[in-house]
């Protein structure tokens, strides 16, 4: 019944979108998401070692899986889609004579709704599995591993909080604004990697997924209408990465591989950006396709089903692989004495994803109502300037640090790292926004 109520509605709200609505864009937003999901619990492969459990890393036990990286980091889609739906909106809210604060304290409080709850759940477990003699250090690598989703969140905001700017940079100079943030990243790259540049490759965060998202302003205005465009596009990007591969300084993974000199992802180098470019090209390439597949209202209410939870599922799927593991091990270490990448190991993994599946699907039932905020209240618009910057900064640093460094500490008397876990909800709090709102118009 729940799951044909789930159906019926996601069935309503997809009939009532308009005609002229881009399906391929919210197609591309939940497979980006998905691929995200199932690369995560792919990679992460821990087994029992000499009685204990050892967080093993797939991509540095088997080295060749590094190349599945190319299939599976597909954040780029993510800031391609972001910059169409970006673009989108902030056009339309000129168009309405609207403004800045108005237009991002909206976006700030649908993407950081979700995102207050898991924090709240991870202090909890953090607070009183310190209190109830857990090792500190088992409850930090548990907190960190939860928490990882919440970085790209940090960099996503900042992104959206640029678009007016880099909009009317595209308006101005089109595909030359794109050329211009490569070649920006390309001289972070020569700074850092060539001359040793001490910090500056964190500009990149910038630089790199700026130029993604430009190039979904220009899908959005109907750059990449012709496949030849887009076609160009994808095998200049391929051709890009493997040449960099081969000849140049990057590895072959496209996420941090433990132990190596170089992580193309953190942060993100001109490798990253040369797999985005090819992603970016082969998804417009196959739009005509997928749209052609979308006009199936079987097809497209499954897009606004998954849609309506997608932060959801990506937020707390490593919560529910935590969860799996932690039962497999109570159980005396049931499922983890297979070495990763062995053949038992490989054969073993469809039944550990439908036990992921499994401990997912009630986390998302319980939390994807924080996904949609509803109605916003009269006192949140009209946000000061300097609210609207400062929340955004005290946000952006509580995700950066919960993913750097973890909200759980190995010292002090809670086991927690209180101001971490305060800056998110003092930076929403400014934005005028809370988790009282949110269950308020439950």
């Amino acid at each position: 019944m729940a799951k044909s109520g789930m159906w019926q509605r996601a069935a309503a709200v997809a009939a009532k979108a308009p005609p002229e609505r881009n399906r391929v864009v919210d197609l591309l937003r939940a497979l980006s998401i998905l691929a995200v999901v199932v690369g995560h619990w792919l990679v992460a492969a821990p087994y029992v070692e000499n009685g204990a459990v050892t967080g093993g890393h797939l991509l540095g036990i088997a080295p060749w899986t590094q190349w599945l990286t190319w299939l599976f980091q597909v954040m780029p889609v993510f800031f391609l889609v972001g910059g169409f739906s970006n673009g989108m909106s902030w056009a339309a809210s000129v168009r309405k004579q609207g403004n800045w604060p108005d237009w991002f304290a909206s976006r700030v409080r649908r993407l950081i709704a979700p995102v207050l709850p898991l924090f709240l759940v991870w202090t909890a477990f953090a607070l009183f599995g310190a209190a109830a003699g857990v090792e500190r250090g088992i409850v930090k690598m548990a907190a960190q591993l939860a928490l990882i989703p919440v970085w790209f969140l940090a960099v996503y905001l900042i992104v959206t909080a640029l678009t007016p700017w880099t909009h009317a940079f595209w308006r101005r100079a089109g595909f030359l604004s794109v050329v211009a943030l490569i070649a920006g990243a390309v001289a972070i790259d020569v700074a850092s990697l060539r001359f040793g540049v001490p910090y500056v490759n964190f500009a990149n965060f910038l630089f790199v997924w700026l130029a993604i998202h430009q190039l979904g302003y220009a899908w959005s205005e109907g750059r990449f209408a012709g496949r030849g465009r887009a076609l160009a596009m994808g095998l200049a990007g391929l051709t890009a990465l493997l040449l960099l591969v081969r000849f140049g300084p990057y590895p072959v993974a496209m996420i941090g591989v433990p132990g190596a000199d170089l992580s193309n992802s953190m942060p993100p180098t001109l490798a990253l950006l040369a797999l985005g470019i090819a992603q970016a090209g082969i998804a417009l390439t196959l739009e005509p396709i997928l749209r052609r597949w979308l006009e199936s209202d079987r097809a497209w209410t499954a897009v606004v089903l998954v849609n309506g939870m997608i932060m959801t599922i990506y937020l707390w799927h490593l919560t529910a692989f935590v969860a799996v593991v932690t039962g497999a091990w109570l159980l005396g270490g049931a499922g983890l004495h297979s070495f990763p990448a062995t053949s038992d190991w490989w054969l073993a993994r469809p039944l550990w994803f439908a036990l992921y599946i499994v401990a997912t699907v009630p986390l998302v039932v319980l939390f994807a109502r924080f996904e949609s905020p509803g109605r916003e209240p009269v006192d949140a618009r009209q946000v000061p300037h300097w609210r609207l910057v400062a929340g955004l900064l005290m946000i952006c640093a509580g995700l950066a640090m919960t993913a750097a460094i973890s909200i759980a500490s190995p010292l002090g008397v809670t086991g927690v790292r209180l101001w971490v876990v305060a800056l998110p909800f003092a930076g929403a709090a400014l934005i005028r926004f809370g988790p009282v709102y949110s269950l308020a118009k439950r």
